[in-house]
């Protein structure tokens, strides 16, 4: 009686907060992405539609468990995540609808979204960032690093440095990697990284990067917009930090550099269908895209979308790989198995 007492207040909970949420012209979005320069691309979009959105926010993981408890009576209507294999991990676990949208398929690069079966992509990429290879220029010669292939090589013995290897950045890497090369070949590559680390894998990338800066690792793993933001930044410690390294674009001269997404779809039982849709394209369109790149230092997914930021600017051009990024997702369980076999912690 208990139990069924409490299950049933839960229920009830539940419809309440539907229900609370379901008014008309508001758009319940959850969101893993915490950057503060995207309030304005939010408050540009209800000044645009009358739209009020209603935010909850929180990382990848704790997002998908909140969806998979609230069921049918979750009140999300546009959910967006910071990585390929998150975003296919909740398409897997049924969180997105399929959305059909002229102006969604005609802005968004195909490669940059979930496979389409007829009935529409279930997500899409709003922004990219590039994972780049962050060098000590006392330590490491920048020919000894020009892939990632090389970080493995027995050259780099005691000098590399990444973050978990459960990180969903990582993990989006190496499905890239089994797509382009095999689950043998990445197996042997995960093997040379544990055996040239100069410390457990720990910390996020800014940690990396200030490892190599400081000389406790000659190499490390980071994605471009950490880089980026100490380029930009005024504190005197983080200039002295850039002066003594340097990035490299990994794989230039084969497969090109890897790169990640940041996007987002239509929730499963969205109330407000319709303006979740709406607001997917607002992200497509250029002022949207412009907000991506000049405020948190990504590269827009929308082709035409003109970028004013210098420091991005200033990374120059490179060779991007041409792998899907729903392969990376789809390749995250096998990736993990490599890295745990391998004793990449």
């Amino acid at each position: 009686m208990k139990l069924a007492f409490r299950l049933t207040l839960i229920a009830a909970s539940l419809a309440v907060t539907h229900a609370s949420f379901a008014q008309e012209n508001v758009l319940n979005l959850y969101s893993a992405r915490h950057y503060q320069t995207d309030e304005l691309l939010y408050e540009n979009f209800t000044k645009q539609t009358g739209i009020k959105i209603n935010r909850i926010e929180a990382d990848d993981n704790q997002l998908l468990e909140r969806l998979k408890s609230e069921g049918k009576n979750s009140p999300a209507d546009v959910i967006l995540m910071v990585d390929a294999a998150r975003l296919w991990r909740a398409e897997a676990d049924g969180l997105f609808q399929p959305v059909k949208s002229a102006v969604l398929e005609s802005r968004i690069p195909a490669n940059l979204r979930a496979s389409d079966e007829g009935k529409g992509p279930e997500w899409f990429g709003f922004s990219t960032r590039a994972r780049i290879i962050v060098y000590n220029k006392v330590a490491v010669e920048k020919k000894d690093v020009s892939t990632y292939e090389s970080l493995a090589d027995p050259k780099n013995k005691g000098k590399v440095c990444t973050r978990s290897g459960s990180h969903p950045y990582m993990l989006s890497m190496i499905g890239a990697m089994i797509e382009r090369n095999g689950e043998a070949a990445t197996e042997t590559w995960a093997k040379g990284m544990v055996n040239n680390f100069a410390r457990p894998p720990r910390g996020g990338d800014t940690d990396q990067i200030k490892g190599v800066a400081t000389g406790e690792c000659g190499v490390a793993l980071a994605n471009t917009y950490y880089y980026v933001r100490m380029l930009r930044s005024t504190k005197p410690e983080d200039k002295d930090m850039v002066n003594k390294i340097g990035f490299v674009w990994p794989n230039q001269e084969s497969s090109g550099t890897h790169v990640n997404v940041s996007g987002g779809g239509v929730a499963r039982n969205a109330p407000h269908r319709e303006a979740a849709v709406k607001f997917l394209e607002y992200l497509s369109s250029d002022e949207a895209q412009a907000y991506f790149a000049n405020g948190n230092n990504e590269w827009p997914a929308v082709q035409s979308a003109v970028v004013k930021n210098p420091a991005l600017d200033a990374l120059g051009k490179f060779k991007m790989e041409n792998v899907p990024v729903a392969a990376m997702g789809k390749n995250q369980a096998t990736a993990q198995k490599i890295l745990d076999k391998a004793g990449y912690k």
